[in-house]
């Protein structure tokens, strides 16, 4: 491997420091006592405050910028909150040597490892020290002992901030996602992005658990890709010498658990489908399916709406969302409006009562490719998704899908010909899935030989039947509602980020050259 010139300076430093005792990558606990935000946000100068001029503190971060001054340096460390000022003297942190010895300890060291230059940009550091304000105001730390914690051998990118504008910054799109590890040590906000999806997590999973709903986990390797309508992901199990397919949904099994006597069960985790690459799916992507007995989608729809207002107070504050152009609220209650509705709103066409022959030239008129491979169902998803789906800024609650497009989904109690489904629409995209679950055994092996007629017109995306569920809903399931959340597209909007790249810490990339 070659090295740049700064590569091999830093690993003759790394060398120095070893011929001088100090061992760059030292195995004990380093004791911190103080984190920098803390520090800054809870300083009082006197009166009320968590810390006060003189207080002794120790800190420990990567150190990202230095100025030597002489005898004196002010550095800059970043911990895992943020960043503070360090004010280093020689005399500090210096231990005294008597007049023509050469230093040996390595307390005694520690000037040369600061003041020539053998600490760079990147390394962590720990500081002993005590809080002050310096003459220009700013809250530091004043070090009295530092201890060299990691040697860093390749060197960051320096972004420089003015007036909160980053200047030669680490903004390539791709080496960003590839190298996320320094994205987050050198881009301001990025952390904080996932510190927020984290915040998500959490209040979700705070939600459901004192709903009394249990959290579970489901197989990933699945002998049938069911669930859903996807593309899959295959693989060979050597042992058993059997194909298997990584889950495109947690559906099924979630509801073989109602079927057992869970009054609700969730899963957060992650799903595979074998499909597109955008800047709105991502091969892998988290899920979270909710099931609860007893509850139909009308319930589904309130509960959502709680759910969703909820997590945006405790990420951002508020139930405003800023994404772009557009201020997006959560704010209960959303719009509801029946798809069919929603068609006929956008294109003028009522398709209600039409066939599958009368529909398909209208897909054709919209765009719509290979329409001959989609049945009915399909042919309205497609038309909804070229005319409307974009369109629903605002939550929105899109409602009462035609059956042949719902195979796991109820028959509509008024409705002839319709389920009781729902998507949620926010800020053009699908959210949440829902239904009241079809928990009647006939009616859903019929559905699953529909879904196998489309397979064998050419939808590759349609439904295989899936044995042992129907065995499960044959022993009875109760009435149940049911709920999909794409995680990922929920911390898009919560976090106001452009793209699923942003929310995902490693998104799929093609492999380097």
């Amino acid at each position: 491997m070659e090295l740049s010139e700064q590569e091999q300076v830093r690993r003759q430093s790394l060398q120095t420091m070893r011929d001088m005792g100090i061992n760059p990558y030292p195995a004990n606990e380093y004791v911190v006592t103080g984190h920098s935000t803390d520090i800054k946000a809870g300083f009082a100068d006197e009166g009320e405050g968590t810390w006060h001029t003189g207080d002794k503190v120790s800190i420990a971060g990567r150190l990202m910028s230095k100025r030597i001054m002489g005898k004196a340096s002010f550095i800059e460390v970043q911990d895992s909150k943020g960043r503070i000022q360090v004010y280093v003297s020689r005399d500090d942190i210096q231990a005294p040597v008597a007049e023509g010895e050469t230093p040996t300890t390595v307390e005694q060291q520690m000037y040369n490892v600061v003041f020539k230059k053998l600490l760079d940009i990147g390394d962590f550091i720990g500081i002993e020290g005590f809080v002050f304000r310096t003459q220009m105001g700013e809250i530091s730390v004043h070090a009295q002992k530092l201890t060299v914690l990691s040697k860093s051998l390749r060197p960051l990118p320096i972004v420089k901030y003015k007036d909160g504008v980053a200047y030669d910054g680490f903004n390539d799109p791709e080496q960003r996602y590839r190298q996320r590890y320094v994205d987050l040590v050198v881009n301001e906000g990025v952390k904080d992005t996932f510190l927020k999806r984290a915040t998500i997590l959490r209040t979700m999973r705070q939600v459901f658990d004192e709903a009394g709903y249990t959290e579970v986990e489901t197989p990933i390797l699945q002998q049938i890709a069911g669930g859903a309508s996807a593309r899959p992901f295959i693989t060979h199990h050597n042992t058993l010498d059997v194909d298997m397919y990584l889950r495109i949904a947690t559906e099924l099994y979630l509801k073989r658990l109602i079927v057992g006597g869970f009054e609700g069960v969730y899963e957060i985790g992650r799903n595979f489908r074998n499909e597109g690459m955008d800047r709105s799916h991502n091969p892998e992507f988290t899920c979270m399916e909710l099931y609860v007995q007893y509850k139909d989608y009308n319930w589904m729809m309130s509960f959502t709406e709680q759910l969703l207002e909820k997590i945006a107070i405790a990420v951002n504050g508020t139930t405003k969302v800023q994404i772009g152009d557009h201020e997006i609220d959560f704010k209960a209650p959303y719009r509801r409006l029946p798809i069919l509705d929603a068609i006929k709103e956008k294109t003028g066409y009522d398709l209600s009562q039409m066939s599958e022959d009368e529909i398909r030239p209208i897909a054709k008129q919209y765009g719509v490719e290979d329409t001959d491979k989609m049945g009915k169902g399909k042919l309205i998803d497609e038309i909804f998704g070229e005319t409307c789906e974009g369109t629903f800024i605002q939550p929105t609650f899109i409602t009462d899908y035609p059956v042949e497009m719902s195979p796991l989904t109820k028959m509509h109690r008024s409705k002839p010909g319709l389920t009781e489904r729902f998507e949620l629409m926010v800020n053009g995209k699908e959210l949440a899935n829902a239904y009241s679950e079809l928990n009647d055994p006939i009616d859903q092996y019929n559905r699953f030989v529909d879904q196998m007629n489309l397979a064998k017109k050419g939808d590759d995306e349609a439904m295989v039947i899936d044995h042992d569920f129907m065995r499960a809903l044959e022993y009875g399931m109760p009435p149940t509602s049911g709920i999909g959340i794409g995680i990922d597209r929920l911390a898009i909007l919560m976090t106001g980020q452009p793209t699923i790249q942003e929310v995902l810490l490693f998104p799929t990339m093609k492999p380097e050259i």
